[in-house]
């Protein structure tokens, strides 16, 4: 699955079946679903919303996301969303966009989250040296921030993820991933099995 998105990241997939490329907000976005219960029309729908909150609320960091992300990608991946840095690319999952149980807010906050760390590899940290814990804990923060910049009904369920992540030791806050179980785990929710 990994290579999979990496060869999508670098354009290999660009004229793959169900992969679309679009432009919401000055991004350009690229769309791969493979879902067929899940409409493209209405994931960009949402992606807008969320990027609409970030720039009604915080317009700055949308300057810097437009700055240090050369594109997001909606895929089925194992997490919220990640940033790809040798891509300079954010990916925004695509079953959490299409969900419809929660506010734009979370996504809002999760494509902030990944912008940060776009920010972080933008501003030449160095990735051997960078303190994993650390760097989470200034994306949490700038969701905390993004939270409490809301109205508080829309913000409350960024702000408490986010104060939650804060509160966890190192090794909770930047826990580590097995790509390959989490692929299987998303591959086997795909197939109904879990």
């Amino acid at each position: 699955m990994l290579s999979r998105l990496t060869d999508m990241l670098l354009g290999r997939l660009a004229t793959a079946a169900g992969v679309e490329v679009h432009d919401v907000r000055g991004f350009r976005v690229v769309v791969e679903n493979t879902r067929p219960d899940i409409a493209t029309a209405d994931v960009l729908a949402r992606l807008d919303e969320s990027l609409a909150l970030i720039e009604r609320h915080q317009p700055w960091r949308l300057r810097h996301l437009r700055r240090d992300v050369r594109a997001i990608h909606v895929v089925r991946f194992p997490c919220r969303g990640a940033f790809i840095p040798d891509e300079r690319v954010c990916v925004t999952e695509l079953t959490f966009l299409a969900r419809r149980d929660i506010s734009a807010a979370p996504v809002a906050s999760s494509i902030l989250h990944e912008g940060l760390h776009a920010r972080v590899e933008g501003m030449g940290v160095r990735r051997a040296g960078r303190d994993r814990a650390r760097e989470e804990r200034l994306c949490r923060r700038g969701e905390l921030e993004f939270g409490l910049a809301l109205p508080a009904s829309l913000g409350a369920p960024v702000v408490e993820r986010a104060l939650a992540s804060l509160a966890l030791d190192d090794s909770g806050v930047a826990p580590a991933i097995d790509w390959a179980e989490a692929a299987r785990r998303t591959e086997a929710v795909d197939r109904g099995e879990a």
